[in-house]
């Protein structure tokens, strides 16, 4: 059981795993909250060191990024971006033998 003596604005400090089941989550063991609780669910994500990713998961991918809207980025700002962009490209370029303890000097 996973035990909660929270006070107000204290965050839970353990994860509790669960699976989505026609809807609702289902935890594995009960969880020790007050009622109306809130909680935050966040799905697990598979690293790298499971293998490649299959077909189906690339399919979903691919569907899911068809249905992204595009930015409307105004001429201006695209123009201030891509001026960040190259200034820190350069800066890139014109440290890249200094390591990387010269960042944190």
């Amino acid at each position: 059981m996973v035990r909660a003596d929270l006070k107000v604005g204290e965050a839970m400090s353990s994860q509790v795993k669960g699976v989505i089941r026609n809807g609702p989550v289902e935890v594995a063991e009960p969880i020790d909250l007050p009622e109306g609780t809130e909680v935050v669910v966040a799905p697990e994500v598979a690293g790298d060191e499971d293998g490649p990713v299959s077909p189906d998961d690339i399919a979903r991918v691919l569907v899911v990024m068809q249905r992204l809207e595009s930015l409307d980025i105004p001429d201006a700002l695209a123009a201030d971006l891509e001026a960040w962009e190259r200034k820190v490209n350069r800066h890139g370029i014109d440290h890249a033998d200094s390591g990387i303890g010269a960042m944190f000097r």
